[in-house]
């Protein structure tokens, strides 16, 4: 993909801005393209809305922030409240199914459903729903390769924790391809 903004959004203390760094990393290091990242977040350390910005590019990116995403996920109801209106008209949303009660999908836009944390807690690993979300991504995106978001997350997540981590995004990944087609426009 030649040009690609993605907003990963929740709560603070889901992982959120470590899954845009992931996804950044993923895109400039493994695929060897050009990626920046902002991150938004409130005063509140943990339950604040938050949100990882990651724009992407074969060429040089000459502007850092998001002007309408691609792809927006949201893992808070928060978050998707607060920057569900920037999304392009045929872009992507990815939603927490159990955490956010999407609106109606704007006109070319497409909605996929996800229970990450749920997936995460089955796990015994509440905290790992951000990489189940990543996997998910992965599967039902092509704005990022698989095989880069997997050696971005090997890389990135704390040591002695690669197994876990790899676990979750294939259950993400493998919940991704098992999904039927993106809800249409209009449609919930």
């Amino acid at each position: 993909m030649a040009h690609a903004e993605i907003r990963l959004s929740g709560f603070g203390g889901q992982g959120i801005i470590l899954a845009g760094q992931i996804v950044g990393k993923a895109v400039s290091v493994f695929e060897d393209r050009n990626a920046t990242l902002t991150q938004n977040y409130g005063p509140e350390s943990r339950g604040g809305a938050c949100c990882a910005q990651v724009v992407m590019s074969d060429e040089e990116i000459a502007y850092p922030d998001i002007v309408e995403p691609d792809v927006f996920v949201a893992m808070s109801q928060e978050a998707y409240n607060k920057y569900y209106e920037d999304v392009k008209p045929n872009g992507l949303s990815i939603i927490d199914e159990d955490l956010v009660v999407p609106k109606a999908v704007k006109s070319g836009g497409r909605l996929l459903k996800m229970p990450a944390t749920r997936l995460a807690d089955g796990m015994g690993k509440k905290f790992v729903a951000n990489i189940v979300m990543l996997g998910f991504l992965a599967a039902v995106s092509d704005t990022v390769s698989t095989d880069a978001l997997k050696e971005a997350v090997k890389s990135s997540v704390p040591k002695g924790t690669e197994e876990l981590n790899m676990k979750a995004f294939q259950l993400g990944y493998d919940h991704g391809k098992r999904l039927p087609a993106a809800t249409p426009a209009g449609k919930e």
